[in-house]
C-alpha cells in the first residue's frame, strides 16, 4: 500500500508539476484568506458593539481557536507524507478515507459556495464606489476572471495573490500614515472597555449580545487552511504547512490587534456600528483601503477556488466520490482541470441563485467541523502512543483539547439546529462510503486505534471475577484438518455464533495434500465475517491431530478474546476416536465447553424450524438449582438456534418411572421459566428411552448431553434413530442458562 502512495508521489513530481515553498504556497494564501473582507468592513462595528477590551476578547477567542487547530494541524502534517487534499488528506490517512471522505465532500462544497459568498462581498464593495455597475454583471466578470486565472495554473493564481498582498500592504501603509497624521483622536474611554452591543444598522439598532457579535467576527478567521489545501503542490509540505501557517496567523493577530486599536482611538462609537466603511474614511487615502476591500475579497475568492479544486481532485485520486476517474485526473503539469471545471460549474450555477445569506452560517459549519476533526485527529494520535507517531512538532495534548471544544462550542453558539443537521449531514455521508469498501492507497490508525481499545477493555475484565456468565457469548475454537467438513458445518456454526459471538480456526496440517491449506481457510474466515460473525483463522503444524488441538486449546486460554467452546465434527475412524476423550480432558480442564457435531449425511440441517434439546432422567432429585447439571450449554445453543432460525424450541425428557412425570413436568416447565425461554415446548414421555426416540417429534437439530468419556455408538445411533442432524455438549462450568 505505501510504496502505492509514494509511487504516486514521485510520478506526480516527474510530470513536471510545478512545487511552491512555503511563502508562495502556504504563509501568502493563508494570511490573505484571514485578511478578507471582515477586516475592512466588520471590525469597526466590532469594537463599536463590544468596547475596546470586548473586541479584544472576541478576536483573542476567536484566534485562541485558530491558533489551536493550526498547531494541532501543523503537528500531525509534520508527521504524515500528506498528499493532495489538505485537512481531507490529513483526515484520511489517520482516521481513514471513510471519516476523510465524509468531512471532505461537504468541506469542498461548503468551500465552493464559500467563494460564491466572497464574490458577493467584492460585489457590495464594488457597487458602494459604483453604484450603476449591474450586479450579475460584476459577479461574471469576477467569476470568470478567477476561474481563468486558477483553471490556467496555481502558479499564475500564487502570482496574483502576490500583487494582492501588495493591494492589501498598501492598504494598511495608508491606515498607519492616518494614525501617524493624527487621526487617534479620542480616548479608549469614548468607545468604553466594554461596550453597550446596540446592534446593528439594519436592524434600527434593537440590541445584541456579546456571542452573536462573536459569530459575526469568527468566519474572518477560518481562512487557516487555504494554505493546507496546496499540500500536493508543496515541495516540503511537513515543513512549510506549520511554518506558513502559524507565521500568517501571527502576522494575521498583529494586524487585527493594530486595527482595532486604531479603530477604537480614531472613530466615535456611533461611526463604528453605524458605518461599514468607516475605515475608508478614517484612512489617510480612502482608495488604497478600497482597493485592499477588493483585494481581499478577490483573494479569499481565487485561494478557495484553487484549494476547492484540490480537495475534489483528490477525493477523486482516492475513489471517493463518483465520477472519480475524471475528477482525479491531473494534466502533465500536475493541474487538476476536470476539478477546476466541475468547480466553476458549481460556482457559476450558485452565482445564479443571487442570495445565499440562508446558508453561509452552514459553510461556517463544515470549517468548524474540519477544525474540529483535524483537533479529534491528533488528541486520537497521541492518546494511542503509537511509535508511528513522531510528529516533528509536538504539542501539548491540552491544545488539541481546547481546539476541540472551542470550535464545537462556537458551533452551537452561531447555530445549534444547524449545527446538529452539519454533523448529521457528515454522518450520511459516512455511512454511504462505508458502504462502498474503499480501498485506501495508505495506512491509517484506526487498528490502532481499536486495539487500543480493546486493550484498555482486557486491563478491566482482569480486574473483574473471573466467572461472568451474564457476559458470557458462544466463541467457538474450531479445529480443521479438511476445510471441505467446516464448509459442511457453516451454516450451523454462524447461527451458534451470529452476532456477537466469534470462530476461531484452527488449521492443522493434514497428512495428505491440501492445495492451498492456508489459503482456503483464510477464505473461509473472511466469509464468516461477511455473515456477520467476527473470524480469524491460523495454521499449527503438530504431531498429530490430538496435540494440536490441546497446544490450541492451551495457547488461546491465554488470550483475552478467547474461545469458551470447541466445536469438532464426530469422528469416524477409531484412531480419531480414541484420542477425543483425552481431547475432552483437556478442555474441561481448561474450563473449555465441548460440542461435537454429528450431521445427518441426507437431512443436513433440513427446514431450521424445530429444535429438540433433549434431557436426562434426574430420578429422583428434580429439585431445580443453579447448578442445573450439563444442560447449559445446550439451552444456550439451542436458543441461539431458536432466534437465528426463527424455530420452535422443545424441551425433551424421558422417565421409566410413571410416578415421577409430574415432578420431571413441574422441574421442566420451571427450567423453561427461569431460563426465560419463550414459546417453549415441555414433552415428558414415560418408558424406554431408545423406544421413545424415533416416536418423538421430528426437529431438524437434536441436542444431548455429552459425558467425557463419549458413547460413539450411541452418537450414530441417535442420528439414525431422529432422522436429524444432531450436537453433542458438555459444559465447561463457566456459562449458566438461568444467569
Amino acid at each position: 500500500m505505501e510504496s502505492r502512495y509514494l509511487s504516486d508521489i514521485d510520478e506526480g513530481e516527474s510530470g513536471g508539476r510545478k512545487k511552491f515553498g512555503t511563502f508562495g504556497g502556504v504563509f501568502t494564501p493563508t494570511l490573505l484568506t484571514i485578511l478578507g473582507v471582515i477586516v475592512f468592513i466588520r471590525e469597526g462595528w466590532v469594537i463599536g458593539n463590544a468596547g475596546f477590551v470586548g473586541g479584544l476578547l472576541i478576536i483573542a477567542l476567536a484566534f485562541l481557536i485558530t491558533v489551536t487547530t493550526g498547531l494541532s494541524m501543523s503537528s500531525i502534517t509534520s508527521n504524515i507524507r500528506i498528499g493532495s487534499g489538505g485537512a481531507y488528506a490529513i483526515v484520511s490517512q489517520s482516521l481513514g478515507l471513510e471519516v476523510g471522505g465524509s468531512l471532505g465532500i461537504p468541506r469542498y462544497i461548503s468551500q465552493a459556495l464559500a467563494i460564491t459568498l466572497y464574490i458577493f462581498g467584492f460585489r457590495e464593495g464594488w457597487l458602494w464606489v459604483f453604484p450603476d455597475h449591474h450586479p450579475l454583471v460584476i459577479d461574471l466578470v469576477v467569476f470568470v476572471t478567477i476561474w481563468l486565472i486558477a483553471y490556467k495554473s496555481a502558479d499564475l493564481a500564487i502570482k496574483t495573490q502576490y500583487v494582492i498582498m501588495a493591494v492589501i500592504a498598501g492598504a494598511l501603509v495608508s491606515i498607519a500614515v492616518a494614525a501617524a497624521q493624527g487621526s487617534m483622536q479620542y480616548d479608549l474611554d469614548g468607545v468604553g472597555v466594554w461596550g453597550s452591543f446596540p446592534g446593528a444598522p439594519e436592524t434600527d439598532f434593537q440590541g445584541t449580545t456579546f456571542w452573536t457579535v462573536f459569530a459575526v467576527f469568527f468566519p474572518a478567521v477560518t481562512g487557516i487552511m487555504a494554505g493546507a489545501n496546496m499540500s500536493g503542490d508543496l515541495i516540503n509540505p511537513r515543513r512549510s504547512i506549520p511554518i506558513g501557517t502559524m507565521s500568517a496567523i501571527g502576522v494575521s493577530i498583529v494586524i487585527y490587534v493594530a486595527l482595532a486599536y486604531w479603530l477604537a482611538r480614531s472613530a466615535s462609537p456611533e461611526e463604528l456600528i453605524s458605518n461599514y466603511y468607516v475605515m475608508i474614511e478614517k484612512a489617510a487615502w480612502g482608495p488604497a483601503v478600497i482597493a485592499g476591500l477588493f483585494g481581499a475579497t478577490f483573494s479569499s475568492a481565487l485561494a478557495s477556488m484553487v484549494g476547492a479544486g484540490r480537495i475534489l481532485q483528490a477525493m477523486g485520486s482516492h475513489r471517493v466520490i463518483p465520477g472519480s476517474g475524471w475528477l482525479g485526473k491531473l494534466t502533465k503539469a500536475g493541474e487538476p482541470r476536470n476539478a477546476m471545471l466541475t468547480t466553476g460549474g458549481i460556482v457559476l450555477a450558485t452565482l445564479l441563485v443571487r442570495d445565499l445569506n440562508a446558508i453561509a452560517p452552514l459553510i461556517t459549519m463544515f470549517f468548524l467541523i474540519t477544525y474540529a476533526m483535524l483537533n479529534v485527529v491528533v488528541i486520537v494520535e497521541q492518546g494511542l502512543g503509537l511509535v508511528s507517531f513522531r510528529p516533528l512538532l509536538r504539542v501539548p495534548i491540552v491544545i488539541p483539547w481546547i481546539g476541540l471544544i472551542g470550535s464545537v462550542y462556537v458551533m452551537f453558539i452561531i447555530n445549534p439546529i444547524l449545527s446538529l443537521f452539519s454533523v448529521a449531514v457528515v454522518l450520511v455521508f459516512y455511512g454511504v462510503l462505508v458502504s462502498q469498501d474503499l480501498d485506501a492507497p495508505f495506512e491509517d490508525v484506526r487498528s490502532g486505534l481499536f486495539v487500543s481499545f480493546a486493550e484498555w477493555a482486557a486491563k478491566k475484565v482482569a480486574e473483574l471475577p473471573s466467572a461472568q456468565h451474564r457476559a458470557w457469548k458462544p466463541n467457538l475454537l474450531v479445529p480443521v484438518d479438511n476445510p471441505v467438513v467446516l464448509r459442511g458445518s457453516f451454516a450451523l456454526i454462524q447461527s451458534i455464533t451470529y452476532p456477537k459471538g466469534s470462530v476461531k480456526i484452527l488449521g492443522m496440517k493434514p497428512g495428505t495434500a491440501v492445495v492451498d491449506f492456508g489459503n482456503r481457510l483464510s477464505k473461509l474466515a473472511n466469509d464468516f465475517r461477511k455473515d456477520g460473525v467476527f473470524s480469524s483463522a491460523t495454521v499449527v503444524d503438530g504431531e498429530s491431530y490430538e496435540s494440536s488441538v490441546i497446544s490450541g486449546m492451551q495457547v488461546l486460554k491465554g488470550a483475552f478474546f478467547r474461545p469458551n467452546i470447541v466445536f469438532v465434527p464426530a469422528p469416524k475412524s477409531d484412531e480419531r476416536r480414541e484420542v477425543f476423550p483425552r481431547i475432552i480432558r483437556a478442555a474441561a480442564a481448561l474450563q473449555l465447553g465441548v460440542v461435537i457435531h454429528a450431521p445427518h449425511p441426507d437431512v443436513g440441517l433440513g427446514q431450521r424450524q424445530s429444535v429438540n434439546v433433549w434431557i436426562r432422567d434426574r430420578s429422583p432429585d428434580w429439585k431445580l438449582r443453579w447448578d442445573i447439571g450439563n444442560m447449559d450449554l445446550s439451552i444456550l445453543i439451542a436458543y441461539k438456534l431458536k432466534l437465528n432460525w426463527n424455530a420452535s424450541l422443545r424441551l425433551v425428557t424421558v422417565v421409566q418411572n410413571a410416578e415421577e412425570e409430574e415432578n420431571a413436568r413441574q422441574f421442566m416447565s420451571r427450567l423453561m421459566d427461569l431460563a426465560r425461554l419463550p414459546r417453549t415446548e415441555v414433552i415428558v414421555a414415560v418408558g424406554n428411552f431408545s423406544e421413545y426416540v424415533p416416536r418423538a417429534p421430528q426437529a431438524d437439530m437434536n441436542i444431548f448431553g455429552l459425558g467425557e468419556q463419549p458413547d460413539f455408538e450411541f452418537i450414530e445411533q441417535m442420528s439414525v434413530s431422529t432422522k436429524s442432524s444432531c450436537l453433542y455438549v458438555l459444559d465447561s462450568g463457566r456459562e449458566s442458562a438461568l444467569a
